[in-house]
């Protein structure tokens, strides 16, 4: 008994289906394509509806974040103002102690040579007036000494060195020092009577207190009026 063959595809419908496939797979790789040259991924899961969205932040969260950055954004400016005033406090003290150097650097050998001053005036306030004009030799020499004790005071006020006379001047205890005390008639109690040393400022410093006495108050005369402190302050070369 014979089977009966099965049927063959007819060869026309075959070729139709391979042609439509082909057309399918072209179409498909096209669009393919211009899914990449416009920037999506065609492979890629669709996003869900509000995805890619930009998140915007909630009116309450903006309220709350406000005050806590403008507090931060004040302690940083604080923070800054102190910063910068500390460093200008150092600025300016870095500023005055080199003008305190320049100054009083020549303090120490300013009062070394405060005696050579001292012995320069003694010798010559031991030399007797009425001798000078009877020895011609011991008035040279007085006059020698002279010219060294002004040179001396000229240099000292070159370098801000000045000397205080405060003889009949008032009493002040910032730039003289007590070293007796006597009534005087007729002159006010505490006025300079004598010195027996003179002082000395460097630029307005005190190098040395004048040594000084001072008329007592008895209670028969008034007190002295107001003067410049310090007294006289002798600034001839």
């Amino acid at each position: 008994m014979n089977t009966p063959e099965a049927e063959k595809p007819n060869a026309t419908e075959r070729e139709e289906t391979l042609t439509e496939r082909s057309a399918r797979l072209e179409a498909e790789a096209a669009g393919l394509y211009n899914n990449k040259s416009e920037g999506t991924d065609p492979l890629a899961p669709e996003p869900l509806d509000g995805e890619n969205e930009p998140h915007e932040p909630h009116p309450t969260e903006q309220n709350d974040a406000s005050p806590a950055i403008a507090e931060e954004l004040e302690q940083t400016r604080d923070h800054l103002k102190r910063a910068l005033a500390e460093a200008e406090n150092t600025r300016r003290r870095a500023q005055k102690e080199r003008e305190d150097a320049s100054k009083f650097a020549v303090s120490s050998l300013a009062k070394d040579l405060l005696d050579v001053a001292d012995n320069l005036r003694r010798a010559l306030e031991a030399v007797p007036e009425d001798l000078l004009d009877t020895e011609p030799r011991l008035k040279n020499l007085v006059d020698g000494i002279e010219a060294t004790e002004r040179t001396l005071l000229k240099n000292f006020e070159k370098h801000g060195i000045q000397k205080i006379e405060p003889l009949d001047q008032p009493f002040d205890p910032n730039y003289h020092e007590v070293m007796f005390e006597a009534p005087v008639p007729g002159k006010p109690a505490g006025t300079v009577m004598q010195v027996m040393e003179s002082g000395y400022v460097l630029n307005g410093r005190i190098l040395r207190p004048a040594r000084v006495g001072v008329v007592k108050d008895d209670g028969s005369t008034p007190p002295t009026g107001e003067t410049p402190p310090g007294g006289h302050i002798d600034t001839q070369a």
